[in-house]
């Protein structure tokens, strides 16, 4: 048989242009569902509050048309200054002329087009609008306006900076060193210094480079007695530079201007097309690096300005990674019928909203913050008793509070996120070195020792360590004893005549609080039991992580009683604290847990990782943890926060840690959930909270309690009272609060799919009357897809086929 010809050139042109048609139809087909949960606004906004969060990479964007001109307010990761306060970029201002949006029009129209990971504002006719569109580059550090017009029209850009001046920052009633945690309450001056604005050829190029004389890295190592170790310190504050460019082709400089936004003055450096024209482009370039000189942190903004790709490439290039992000998974309730007033509908939304604003900091060489991200706006609209400028957001900058971060994290192991969990990992693993130098300086013994409340260049926060005249041993809020001081109870806090252990700090709630990092380890193990992505580079911080409990309370046990461990060779883990609420705690739950799940997840990894010797350490290691606090109450078999403690002071529930984060029981034992549900029952904390970080949606649903879980996974996930749905907050952080929105979303996953082991519980406490379809990501490498209609299951999937075995679903759903 003759073999059949080739096709020619142009008919296999055709033939490969309609099969990219057809996957492209296919691929747009499978995010169908996403685009009803776009958010789209009618009319424009009164102010940065009204904002609508934009970003990609590592830059976040609020972006707002007031007052017929387009706003955005941009920040990036890593902009700490001197004072370890996080900046923005600046402020942006795009006005058009003759301006489509100078007055009120029925077409105007702002919307968040998720699939796509940007922002598009029309307004005219429909046939012929003006169109603007916001997005940031995924890959490249670059900010892109793109106007479309059907008349030509001038442009001009302003960059706006508020930083023009120094500033000094008082001790007032508002705070406005709370921007700056740690220098919160110091009784010496402070000063933020301005930045460098200029123009340069056709562009305005904008920088701060911090003052080395003036950076709060020495003054902490000063005060918190390290000066000995301090070239072993890492220090992420010395040579930081950060800024960038405001360019657009066909731009010239226009002159320069003052003005006042709502109560912050600013100076303005403006742009302005050389003439009208049908479409227009800007775009920020900026840099963020530490370098030893100015110099050289400008070639490598001049690098990032010559390397940058063509707009064509970048927008493709930025809405496929977002395409694969929305591919990664979901979660849609009442699928196929919109109604933005059906709270399930309403929470399901919210829930793809909020995994967007975590999307934008994907790439970030810092760990998306719990309060605000890159997503903050003017605080006098949070608190009218704020009157400070765009920068400032409560609960500081470039400190780190644990119990809150981890929040943000969890859930991207379950949607698929993995690789968004690396810079909070990275942060840890960055500041390592100071973490063990720390623990050698003051116990004399090896380990690592992360504060809860830490500033990212790994020491605590001076606030928090309690400031001190230099050299001397009387800190303002106490007195200082030796380490292992037979005085020392783990009760501490601020007040005349406080005994203040050295290498503690003298803080009332977060002393004595080592819990967090017992979590990032655990969840370092976990990203790689989901993914398998590398664990390799985490082993050293999570080994010195739990190394630092065991060394650490065998030498203090040691001094009390002249024996390492108790009479029944048990590890005394005090004086401690269960989170920040039952102080001067013996043996709390939550440390135990995390301990007994960072030491399984050491076994289980592989001898190549973790040499058997090593294991045989972490088995006898094991063997010495005491026994989780169990107690009776009213007849009631219950779970206690830990084995005695001094008093309560807070209303967190580390004695439900051991469920989660810590996967120590499972659905599969109904006596211990029983215990869980007794210890709920016969609580005395605050129950009724659904603000920040309150977890109550996760225990609910760990405990397998669907209405209490539905109830409060609905509230806590409902609308803001803002105009953008997930602007939640301030509650007890700040607005955006990111950790209520991550403890909601975990909230949400746990009520479709529990992991714990190797079991794929599904649907383990899930309202039955709620129409779901969702894609989960479950430990090696497994998804689950499953869609249940009017009660029943309609389908399921679990990829790999192997991993059916362990499928595990509630008789009630059992068809």
């Amino acid at each position: 048989m003759p073999q059949a010809s080739p096709p020619a050139p142009r008919l296999l042109r055709l033939l490969c242009s309609c099969l990219f048609l057809i996957t492209a139809l296919t691929r747009a087909d499978e995010l169908a569902w996403l685009d009803a949960y776009d958010v789209i606004w009618p009319t424009p906004s009164k102010h940065s509050a009204e904002s609508m969060p934009c970003g990609g990479g590592d830059t976040g964007l609020n972006v707002w048309v007031e007052n017929g001109d387009l706003m955005i307010y941009a920040q990036r990761s890593g902009c700490f200054d001197e004072n370890n306060q996080y900046l923005k970029l600046g402020r942006l201002r795009v006005s058009l002329d003759p301006n489509p949006f100078a007055a009120p029009s029925p077409h105007f129209s702002q919307r968040l087009r998720l699939r796509h990971g940007c922002i598009e504002i029309t307004d005219g006719e429909t046939s012929r609008p003006t169109r603007i569109v916001v997005w940031a580059d995924v890959f490249h550090p670059s900010i892109h306006v793109e106007i479309e017009s059907a008349a030509p029209v001038h442009a001009t850009a302003r960059y706006e900076t508020w930083r023009h001046t120094d500033l000094d920052l008082p001790n007032s009633p508002s705070r406005p060193r709370f921007a700056a945690l740690g220098w919160d309450g110091w009784p010496g001056k402070v000063t933020r210094f301005r930045d460098e604005i200029t123009f340069q050829g056709d562009t305005v190029f904008f920088h701060h480079r911090n003052r080395d004389e003036h950076l709060l890295f020495d003054y902490s190592v000063r005060q918190q007695g390290l000066d000995e170790v301090k070239d072993q310190l890492v220090n992420t504050q010395r040579g930081r530079t950060f800024g960038g460019i405001l360019r657009g082709d066909g731009f010239r400089p226009a002159g320069t201007s003052e003005g006042k936004y709502l109560l912050t003055p600013f100076q303005a450096w403006a742009l302005k097309s050389r003439a009208p024209a049908r479409s227009h482009h800007l775009e920020l370039i900026s840099h963020v690096a530490q370098t030893p000189t100015l110099d050289v942190w400008i070639t490598g903004l001049r690098e990032n300005i010559r390397s940058r790709p063509a707009l064509a490439e970048a927008r493709t290039r930025s809405r496929e990674w977002w395409r694969d992000f929305w591919q990664r998974s979901h979660i849609v309730i009442q699928p196929g019928q919109t109604d933005p007033g059906s709270r399930p509908w309403q929470i399901a939304r919210n829930y793809q909203l909020f995994r967007y604003q975590l999307g934008t900091n994907a790439r970030g060489d810092y760990p998306t913050k719990f309060n605000g991200g890159n997503l903050t706006f003017d605080p006098s609209l949070v608190d009218r008793n704020r009157s400070h400028d765009p920068d400032w957001r409560a609960w500081g900058g470039g400190s780190f509070t644990a119990q809150n971060q981890r929040l943000v994290h969890w859930p991207m192991l379950k949607s698929g996120d993995a690789d968004l969990v690396t810079p909070q990992l990275e942060f840890y693993r960055r500041a390592l070195p100071t973490a063990t130098a720390r623990v050698r300086t003051y116990y004399g013994h090896d380990g690592a020792l992360f504060a809860e409340q830490l500033e990212n260049f790994g020491l605590p926060i001076s606030a928090g360590w309690g400031w001190t005249e230099a050299g001397a041993k009387v800190r303002q809020r106490g007195k200082e004893v030796p380490f292992g001081d037979p005085r020392i109870d783990g009760t501490h806090g601020p007040g005349p005549g406080t005994i203040v252990e050295r290498g503690e700090q003298a803080n009332a709630y977060v002393s004595y609080h080592y819990e967090s990092q017992l979590e990032m380890s655990y969840l370092a193990l976990e990203r790689h039991r989901f993914s398998g992505a590398a664990i390799a580079p985490y082993l050293p911080l999570i080994r010195q992580s739990v190394r630092f409990f065991d060394e650490h309370y065998q030498l203090r046990q040691k001094m009390r009683s002249g024996k390492p461990l108790d009479e029944r060779g048990k590890l005394v883990i005090f004086p401690s604290t269960a989170c920040e609420t039952y102080r001067g705690a013996r043996n709390p739950a939550d440390v135990i847990a995390g301990l007994a799940a960072c030491l399984d997840g050491l076994l289980a990894l592989d001898d190549t990782l973790v040499p058997p010797g090593e294991k045989r350490d972490y088995r006898a290691f094991k063997a010495r943890l005491p026994d989780l606090p169990f107690g009776e109450t009213k007849g009631d078999r219950i779970l206690k926060p830990a084995e005695s403690w001094h008093h309560v002071q807070n209303f967190e529930c580390p004695q439900f840690y051991p469920l989660f984060p810590f996967n120590r029981f499972s659905l599969s034992d109904p006596g211990t959930i029983e215990v869980f549900r007794n210890t709920w029952k016969h609580g005395t904390f605050r129950k009724d909270l659904v603000q920040s970080w309150h977890q109550n949606g996760i225990f609910f649903a760990r405990m397998g309690m669907a209405a209490e879980a539905a109830d409060f996974n609905t509230r806590k996930l409902a609308n803001s009272p803002r105009r953008f749905p997930t602007f939640w907050g301030p509650g007890h952080d700040w607005v955006p609060d990111h950790n209520w929105g991550g403890s909601g979303m975990i909230g949400l996953q746990e009520m479709l799919l529990q992991t714990i082991g190797n079991e794929l519980h599904v649907l383990p406490a899930w309202p039955r009357d709620w129409d779901v379809d969702f894609k989960l990501h479950a430990p090696r490498q497994t998804t689950v897809e499953l869609s249940l209609r009017a009660g029943k299951i309609t389908r399921l999937t679990i990829t790999p086929q192997s991993r059916e075995k362990d499928l595990i679903i509630p008789p009630a759903y059992q068809n």
